[in-house]
């Protein structure tokens, strides 16, 4: 599953139509709940970069203790991480998505304190 998300970290960044195309049949193989939960990390990543919260966000996990809940058309994280210059900060959002979880419609976010590297390991971060 990261490898998924590491894919769609970098079509998110290269916005390519070679890694469009490959992130969309990637997605395509997932069932649409963990498609919902991927495409909103993607908007998260987007969205802090471009609020310029955390301009050198790279990657998000959606939530540290379980998967965040999905219900009908929202995802919501409410123990979730962003990582930017080696270093993760809590995250919660709430994401809305298409029928199809292809693409997100809404994003709302609340960027919180930075995680000490001695919790990494126990929420499933890394460097």
């Amino acid at each position: 599953m990261r490898r998924i998300a590491f894919l769609l970290a970098i079509g998110a960044v290269a916005g390519t139509p070679v890694a469009a195309g490959t992130i969309e049949k990637s997605l395509l193989k997932l069932d649409t709940d963990e498609r919902a939960r991927q495409i909103c990390a993607i908007r998260a990543v987007d969205q802090l970069r471009r609020d310029k919260q955390l301009p050198a966000a790279d990657r998000v996990q959606a939530s540290t203790s379980g998967p965040a809940a999905f219900d009908g058309h929202v995802v919501k994280a409410t123990s979730g991480a962003v990582r930017a210059k080696d270093r993760w900060y809590s995250l919660n959002f709430t994401c809305g998505v298409t029928d199809d979880g292809m693409k997100a419609v809404s994003f709302a976010y609340k960027l919180g304190s930075e995680i000490p590297e001695e919790q990494w390991e126990d929420l499933g971060l890394w460097r």
